[in-house]
């Protein structure tokens, strides 16, 4: 896992890409500028570039923020219980530099009965050449 520290983030980083990726923030419900994206390519983690989801992983749940099945593979991402706010989630995060991304849920569709809700801001989109 990368090890960097607060300072290099705070100068790397947007304020929100600050507060997403590094404290655990959640941009507001349908506000993501990649929720309706149905562009073909790799998305990947703001903060360090690796790969996390492929858009034929990505499907629209309905629930604002951009969702997918599963991840590129199972090394991508990082699972950890989650407390906070009163409820049991399951956070996701960037494997390699431990960036928030968002929250995995038991109700995804049939391919892996997974949903993984993530913030647009933690992940920058490449399309396939």
């Amino acid at each position: 896992m990368t090890n960097k520290t607060d300072a290099y983030w705070r100068e790397q980083l947007t304020d929100d890409q600050y507060h997403i990726c590094r404290e655990k923030g959640t941009e507001a419900p349908f506000s993501g500028t990649l929720l309706h994206n149905r562009e073909t390519g790799l998305y990947s983690c703001t903060c360090c570039e690796a790969p996390l989801f492929v858009s034929d992983n990505k499907y629209d749940s309905g629930c604002g923020w951009p969702s997918f099945d599963a991840p590129v593979n199972k090394e991508a991402v990082r699972y950890i219980e989650d407390n906070s706010h009163g409820m049991l989630r399951t956070e996701i995060r960037c494997a390699n530099c431990d960036s928030h991304l968002g929250h995995v849920f038991p109700d995804g569709p049939n391919t892996t009965g997974e949903r993984y809700c993530v913030n647009s801001v933690s992940l920058v989109f490449n399309t396939e050449e």
